[in-house]
């Protein structure tokens, strides 16, 4: 079972937290975050993967679909401390180029 977890740091970036296994059952719940964030204002956020144990393509096509819309609202998705997993799933498909992880949350904006 994954948690979503969104908060808002200081600067007013916000913050989404998958907690465990990033897959199709809860890709639906990511994308409703981001897209609750966007709608209401933010359109920075950063997805913070330190809790993730697991990414599979469905979680891949929930963060590009993230990036477009905030990209869309004049903002950027970024990734922050992907664990090992999910920085080698990230590096296979080439993302990492176009997401660029970053070591923690405060580094990615």
């Amino acid at each position: 079972m994954t948690d979503i977890h969104v908060a808002h740091t200081e600067r007013g970036i916000g913050v989404v937290t998958p907690v465990g296994r990033l897959t199709m059952v809860v890709t639906r719940q990511l994308t409703e975050a981001i897209t609750g964030l966007v709608d209401g204002g933010t359109s920075k956020v950063v997805v913070d993967l330190g809790e993730t144990t697991f990414l599979d393509s469905s979680g891949l096509g929930a963060l590009i679909a993230g990036l477009k819309r905030c990209r869309q609202a004049g903002g950027d998705l970024r990734l922050a401390r992907p664990t090992e997993q999910v920085t080698t799933v990230l590096s296979l498909t080439n993302l990492d180029r176009v997401l660029r992880p970053r070591a923690s949350v405060a580094e990615a904006f």
